[in-house]
């Protein structure tokens, strides 16, 4: 996926991807989550919910959410996100609330809601649709928003210590950044930032910013053409060393060979093709 705070230039993004562990993130768009194979576990704020293949999940804008996957069959989805200004008069709740239990079923899961999935992906890299994405955009809310109840979105906490730590490294994941710095510019203990990421996010300040900072070289990688030592210094990785590792880490591949792959079979990520359920 991209940076953990994304505003996302595109209006619409649709992958249909291997699912795979992506640590906490927020961003401005919503973000709609269709089970294509296996399972996988979505995590709102500080719960997390069990999904099954052809369950359906939302996530509002500008809510902490994180993927884990502990199935040991393959495991795929469809992720979309969508700008709120592709969901007309559902943007004022997308904005003001948030679901309960953010999980519809497979057996509950309206035909119109994969239908919809897949004419997107067929329109969403295409130019002149901003109609037909809001159109298939608003199909989906409609068949999904009345199996929600809602909380106000201000329950969840936008200053709590987990929130803030996300926010913080969203907006400067870029720059140099310590565990030391970071508590001191939000006024926490270096110590209690470390609990954080130990036992909310299930790994170290170095392992998460890694992430990161990862997750935007991709991004990177696959649409522009900056040379690989200008996006993982762009991302914010000062050591090459530390970049190769990590990549080689997540990815087992080089930089150049992920370009080649993802630049010249773009399809097999973004583009969905839905038998009808």
């Amino acid at each position: 996926m991209l940076p953990v705070y994304k505003d996302c230039k595109n209006n619409l993004e649709i992958f249909h991807k291997k699912s795979r562990h992506v640590s906490p993130h927020l961003h401005k768009s919503a973000e709609f989550i269709y089970v294509t194979e296996g399972s996988l576990e979505l995590g709102v704020g500080q719960e997390l919910y069990h999904m099954d293949t052809h369950d359906f999940g939302i996530v509002f804008p500008e809510l902490i959410h994180h993927y884990q996957v502990f199935d040991s069959r393959p495991c795929k989805a469809i992720y979309l996100l969508a700008s709120p200004a592709l969901c007309g008069s559902y943007q004022p709740a997308l904005q003001q609330f948030c679901p309960r239990y953010p999980v519809i079923r497979a057996d509950a899961v309206h035909p119109d809601i994969p239908y919809a999935l897949n004419r997107l992906s067929e329109t969403a890299y295409e130019k002149e649709t901003a109609v037909l994405q809001q159109s298939y955009t608003q199909i989906i809310l409609a068949r999904a928003m009345p199996h929600f109840s809602f909380a106000e979105k201000s329950s969840v906490g936008s200053n709590d210590i987990i929130y803030r730590t996300v926010a913080y490294i969203a907006g400067h994941f870029t720059e140099e950044l310590s565990l030391s710095g970071m508590a001191k510019a939000l006024g926490y203990s270096p110590c209690a930032l470390s609990g954080v990421f130990s036992k909310t996010f299930h790994t170290n300040f170095n392992g998460y910013l890694n992430d990161v900072r990862l997750d935007y070289v991709c991004h990177l990688l696959r649409h522009t053409d900056q040379s690989i030592t200008e996006a993982y210094e762009n991302a914010g990785f000062s050591s090459q060393r530390t970049f190769n590792r990590v990549f080689q880490e997540r990815f087992r591949m080089t930089p150049r060979e992920y370009r080649r792959l993802n630049q010249a079979a773009p399809s097999g990520e973004h583009m969905v093709s839905l038998s009808a359920q």
